[in-house]
């Protein structure tokens, strides 16, 4: 048994879903297929973990991403420049 965690922060807001898997495969199929969508996402934050039966981890990852409003408010004062 295997536990897939997911977890997003924006605002110093985290929120997270939690899903089991039975085998490795299973388990790395649902960490690739997070990894994938936190790679475009617009969250600031987007980690995946997944852990064994025993709460050791075999494999995580994060991507951190520029807020949205710093990003708009460089965009605008680039802008008027």
């Amino acid at each position: 048994m295997y536990l897939i965690i997911e977890l997003q922060t924006n605002n110093n807001k985290t929120s997270y879903i939690c899903e089991t898997a039975e085998t490795i495969e299973a388990a790395m199929n649902k960490y690739h297929t997070i990894l994938a969508a936190a790679a475009i996402s617009d969250v600031e934050c987007h980690a995946c973990v997944v852990l064994d039966e025993e709460g050791k981890y075999i494999v995580r990852d994060c991507y951190k991403h520029a807020k949205a409003v710093e990003t708009k408010m460089k965009e605008t004062s680039d802008e008027t420049a």
